[in-house]
């Protein structure tokens, strides 16, 4: 099986401090994490200055209360930290990427040679972003969280039409945090047999708040896992409650691996060790020649030296050809 590769979400956990987005940066790559994340918008990128009913947030969130402005000018990650911060994942050896939102963000993240680019749910049904990522030929990850199945295939397409066919969706709940009942991981196997016969990789980004998602993911398909990362949820910030401390993180990974181990790949082979202690013909009762084989002096019984137990039913009534003695496998 392919190692699953796990994302830890940056998001808005530095609180407004680089320092703090540094050591959440070498925390994530402690706890095993294949890469860290950023999203590169500023709030005018994401939406406008405008508190009209259209623009608050009164959804049950957990950010209801503000404007969408508001919280994007609290949450974004300044553009200005952005070198130092690729700059020093690089020096400690974990990956570095980021989520554009806009094809600005996209045209800045390009000077940094990033690996690979991410689009975030809401933003899976403007094509010309995916479209304009998707034209550098870096791999895409897209999660679609709140996309129909026809803009799931529309986003594919839309990488597809640029030529860049190294596609992986996401499976996501799209609620902070997510819900286990409201998971429903068995999408993963729909979107294995719908979009992987089109080569495109199947992953999951997960809001809930425990292992269990991601164990059940990985046994039906999942070759990602992103997660929302944090040193301390007492930190605070607008992604805090959905998202996993160090010690969780560091058991996820753990967690992921030990899955993958577990699952291994499609094997018939049998050990012979093991077989050993498998059923076989035996002799039960001295025989002698020219005796009939009976249910009491051939039997099927552990451990496997002898003939196989299929052919108990050929040997009885039968005569002996020789003198059996009690406890020698059966051979004939």
């Amino acid at each position: 099986m392919n190692k699953t590769f796990i994302i830890a979400e940056l998001s808005a956990n530095h609180n407004n401090d680089i320092n703090i987005a540094r050591k959440t940066i070498k925390a994530a790559k402690e706890t095993g994490a294949d890469a860290i994340k950023l999203q590169t918008y500023t709030a005018y990128t994401m939406t406008i200055d405008c508190d009209n009913e259209y623009f608050q947030i009164n959804q049950g969130t957990l950010w209801d209360g503000t404007t969408l402005y508001k919280l994007y000018q609290q949450a974004y990650t300044p553009w200005e930290w952005h070198k130092e911060l690729f700059d020093y994942a690089h020096s400690i050896g974990i990956e570095i990427f980021s989520t554009p939102f806009d094809k600005t963000a996209v045209d800045f993240l390009s000077t940094h040679n990033i690996p690979r680019y991410k689009i975030a749910s809401f933003e899976a049904m403007d094509y010309q972003l995916i479209s304009y990522a998707a034209r550098l030929h870096k791999p895409m990850i897209v999660s679609v969280g709140v996309s129909t199945l026809e803009e799931i295939q529309e986003a594919i397409d839309a990488c597809r039409a640029v030529g860049n066919d190294d596609i992986t969706i996401l499976k996501c709940t799209s609620a902070y945090p997510a819900k286990l009942e409201n998971m429903n991981i068995l999408t993963i196997s729909d979107m294995k047999e719908r979009f992987g016969t089109q080569g495109v990789k199947i992953g999951l980004s997960d809001h809930s708040m425990n292992n269990e998602t991601v164990i059940a993911a990985i046994a039906l398909g999942a070759v990602v896992v992103e997660k929302h990362f944090i040193l301390d949820r007492a930190l605070g910030g607008p992604d805090a409650e959905f998202s996993l401390n160090f010690d969780e993180f560091k058991t996820l990974v753990h967690t992921i691996r030990n899955t993958e181990k577990l699952l291994g790949q499609v094997n018939y082979d049998v050990d012979d060790k093991n077989r050993k202690f498998a059923r076989s013909l035996f002799v039960t009762a001295d025989i002698k020649k020219g005796e009939i084989f009976t249910e009491k002096n051939i039997r099927s019984i552990r451990p496997g030296d002898g003939m196989h137990p299929k052919y108990l039913q050929d040997v009885l009534g039968k005569k002996a050809d020789r003198n059996y003695h009690f406890g020698e496998p059966f051979w004939r």
